[in-house]
């Protein structure tokens, strides 16, 4: 696990105001913030280099391409070896459908975010790829109806 960064409140003022517009750019990120472009653009460097800044991404409507289901899936697994749980993780990363997966504490494994087309698709990848892969043991889904909230990135005190 990687170690807590040490920030202080003008780092904290510049993850919040990217998290919340990653296209701004460095002259009105260091306006905002009440310092120079120059020392700001070291910051959000450092923070880059010090993997706090993982990346820069578009917050694309799924509903736009098509894609109006949304899955949980409760994904248990027959053995739990570390060998066996990487070799699962490996497999999902190459499903462009599942785009969260969780290794869990308690009765469920993994919990995983599907995103399909339709309910069909949903079902196709359910029965050629989910259930029927190495080491899944069983499988429960709960269809998203709607979600009130989808924040993106973390809080910041």
């Amino acid at each position: 696990m990687a170690n807590k960064a040490k920030l202080d409140d003008v780092d904290r003022r510049i993850l919040r105001d990217l998290q919340e517009d990653g296209r701004m750019t460095n002259v009105d990120l260091a306006k905002r913030i009440g310092i120079s472009a120059p020392p700001c653009l070291r910051r959000v460097r450092a923070l880059e280099d010090n993997n706090v800044i993982r990346g820069y991404h578009a917050d694309i409507n799924p509903e736009a391409l098509g894609y109006s289901v949304t899955v949980f899936a409760f994904v248990g697994l027959s053995s739990q070896a570390e060998h066996d749980l990487k070799e699962f993780e490996k497999t999902v990363s190459q499903w462009p459908e599942v785009r969260e997966c969780h290794m869990l504490v308690g009765e469920t494994d993994f919990l995983m975010k599907i995103m399909a087309h339709d309910w069909d698709a949903f079902q196709v990848f359910l029965t050629s790829k989910l259930t029927p892969a190495p080491n899944v043991s069983h499988v429960k889904t709960a269809l998203v109806i709607r979600s009130g909230k989808q924040g993106i990135g973390v809080p910041i005190d």
